[in-house]
Order: C-alpha cells, then structure tokens, then sequence
C-alpha cells in the first residue's frame, strides 16, 4: 500500500479572491471569509461580546484606533459576513444591516436627517413607510411630501432648499410601478440631496439602483434576500462615508441584526440568483393566466405588455441577465369590492394567507386591510390601493397549481 504523493503546496487563503466574478458566483462566495479553522461553511458568532488581550486593546478598540471586535450589537463577524455579500452584490462600498427593513428606513433617516429637513417620497411605498414618514418622524420636525412615483415633474416641483432626501420602492408595493431611477437621481442631484431607493421587490438579481444613480439602496432582507420566510432583517448599501453615518446611529440606537439571522440570509443569499429568475418565470405564467380571466378586471405586473411601465422596466434590469427578470410580485384587482376579494382569498386551498413575501411558498393577501390598512382612505386612493385590489407573490410552487388555487378563488365570486 502506498501513500499518496503530497501535491504542490497550496497558500492558505481565508478569504476568497473575487475579482472579475459575476453576480451569481458574488451571491454565493462574497463575505465567505473562514477562520483559520479552516471550515467549509460560515460559522455563527453567537456571542453578546468578545474579549481583548489587554486593557490597552480594549481602549484602542472602543477608540476606533485598532480594527476588531467588540459588542454584538454593532461589531459581530457574522453580520459582517453578510453585509459584506450584499454590498458585493449591490455594487456598493458598504452595507450596514438592520433588525429589520423598517429599522434600515428609519436608521436611515435618524442617522442623516435632523429637524427642519424636508423628504420628498412616492406615494407607492409600502403602508408602514407612510406612517414612519408621515406621523413618527414628523413628530422631530422632519416634514415629508408625497408626490407621483412617476411623474419626475412632481418630484422637481417639491423640492425645496432644506430637502435632504427623496424616497421610493421600485417596482412599488403592490401595484409594482417602476420609477424612472436616472431622471429621480438628477432631480436629487440638483437639489444636493440623497435618493434612497428600496429594492425589495426586484433585489441586486434582477435591478442595481446605484448603478442607475441612487445613493442608497435598501431591502427589507425578511423578504427575497431569505427567500424562506424564517427571519426578521433589513440592510441598506451606500458610499462608506454614509454608511459610517448610519453605522454611528445603529451603535447608539441598537437597530441591531442579530448573528443567527444574519446567518440565515446569507444562505439564502446563495441562491438568490436562481429563485429569482423562477419566481419571474412561475409569475409571468400566472400573470398571463389573470388577464385572461373573467372575473379579474386588471392585473399588475411589469413583465406583461399591458403594464404602463413596460418597458421602463426592461430598461432597468440588469443587462447581463440571461433572459428578462420582472420579478414573482403580482397586483390584481377582482370584480367586485373588498366583500368579492375576501371570498376570493378565503376559497383558495394551498396559498398562504400572509402578508409577507419573496417566500418560496406564494402568498396572497388584501393589501387595503393589510399592508396599507394604517393609510388613510384618501392615502389608499391616491395609491391606487382599493378595495377589490389583491396581491400574489408567486412562490416556487408549480404555476399550474397556483393557477388551480387561484381559480377557487376566483369561482367563489361569480
């Protein structure tokens, strides 16, 4: 028996050299770095604080004059990992993750905004965003006007000298209406103001809105950056000179991700790419199948040629894309009021009942009485959220079997 020959010698390589990779293989290997142990998969620091070697590091860490860690709450490898990744993937200097993706909004606007200043923001953003804007932050002397997610004439026209910030999802929550990013961009530009886009719906698989000119990019990481529904998180990506502003404000206000859900996104993260690119191909089959549908008055959906943003959203995917991504949201709206869209939800068999999205499981819910319930009835209209108006995130089921569930529902109201 022999043994075999030792081969050349290797370099140890903690950290995986990245340059010139594309998205795919970034989503899987950025922010991979192994401790000389040498494991295969990313460990989880599940740890409160970590221990100096001497009183004179301790100072020299808590001074910010020697790189290390020092407390969970806003040094801990894992979270590190994963905002490493997103970045990577955002194209971004820096990311700073969040407890959630309401905690990256408002750790946004506490860490650069202060009293007096003025936000400009769609009026197609998620129900929550409103009221953080419209009755929180208002309370601290940051007043917010609402304009058209599309119309740019109306983010210029509410620019004023003390505006620091321009707000918008797109494709918007839920009637996934794009925003022509550039032309938004040069408005803040010119005012010398941040555009912070959320990019939850679409994420960096199919859209990249710094590329496109925003400043900042954020997600709410429970959605599509998991991709299973099993954690509460957020991140934002930006310059670094930014980001360090809204690092500061999460040290002191504790918007802390915590190590074991920074974990899971980061797998979830690996695969991004590829459910990304199903959840496109299963809604765009549901998405043709609503409109053929009797009972269905007007479907939503960017991947189809009846909606009005079309062809601004093939403008804005990524390039390199191997076919076009339009993502797995789908708006629609049933005939009838909310009595004909509640008995539609209530028939079907297999999709879940659930607010969330950019679950492998496809969701369905009533975005009037749920996701944008808090708004106003005036609130509601101006963002086209009425009563008989349903949303579908389509999962990685077989589209034929969502297509079957959603034809209980709908035979429920005829």
């Amino acid at each position: 028996m022999t043994s075999r020959k030792p081969g050349p010698e290797r370099p140890e390589r903690l950290d995986p050299d990245l340059s010139g990779t594309r998205a795919a293989t970034r989503a899987v290997r950025a922010g991979g770095r192994r401790t000389p142990e040498g494991e295969h998969r990313e460990p989880i620091f599940a740890t409160s604080s970590f221990v100096f070697t001497s009183a004179r590091e301790a100072a020299a860490r808590f001074a910010g004059d020697e790189p290390g860690n020092i407390y969970s709450r806003f040094t801990n490898p894992t979270v590190r990992a994963f905002e490493e990744r997103v970045a990577a993937l955002e194209g971004a200097e820096r990311a700073v993750a969040t407890s959630s993706g309401m905690a990256a909004i408002l750790s946004t606007c506490m860490a650069l905004l202060k009293a007096g200043d003025h936000v400009v923001c769609s009026r197609s953003v998620f129900g929550t965003t409103t009221v953080l804007f419209e009755k929180y932050l208002s309370r601290f002397g940051i007043e917010t006007s609402f304009v058209s997610q599309t119309d740019v004439a109306e983010w210029r026209a509410a620019m004023r000298p003390e505006t620091r910030l321009l707000y918008l999802e797109s494709p918007s929550n839920p009637l996934c209406y794009l925003a022509d990013i550039p032309a938004i961009a040069a408005v803040a530009k010119e005012g010398d103001a941040l555009l912070v886009v959320d990019n939850v719906f679409w994420t960096p698989a199919i859209q990249q809105p710094l590329e496109l000119g925003a400043d900042l990019v954020l997600h709410s990481a429970t959605k599509y950056l998991d991709g299973q529904g099993r954690c509460v998180g957020g991140v934002v990506c930006g310059p670094d000179n930014v980001m360090e502003e809204i690092f500061g404000f999460l040290r002191s206000g504790g918007t802390s991700l915590s190590p074991f859900n920074a974990w899971i996104f980061q797998g979830g993260l690996e695969t991004l790419d590829v459910r990304m690119r199903a959840h496109s191909a299963n809604a765009m089959d549901v998405a043709r199948w609503l409109e053929d549908q009797p009972e269905v008055e007007t479907v939503f959906y960017p991947g189809l040629a009846s909606h009005p943003h079309h062809e601004l959203a093939r403008t804005q995917m990524r390039s390199d894309l191997p076919a076009p991504c339009f993502g797995g949201v789908i708006a629609f709206r049933v005939q009838g009021g909310q009595e004909e869209a509640w008995r539609c939800i209530d028939a079907t068999r297999m999709v879940s009942i659930t607010a969330n999205l950019g679950d492998v499981r496809t969701t369905l819910t009533h975005p009037a009485t749920t996701t944008h319930g808090r708004l106003s009835d005036a609130e509601k209209q101006a963002a086209g959220i009425t009563a008989n108006l349903l949303r579908v995130a389509v999962g990685l089921e077989d589209p034929e079997d969502v297509k079957a569930d959603l034809r209980r529902g709908l035979d429920d109201i005829r």
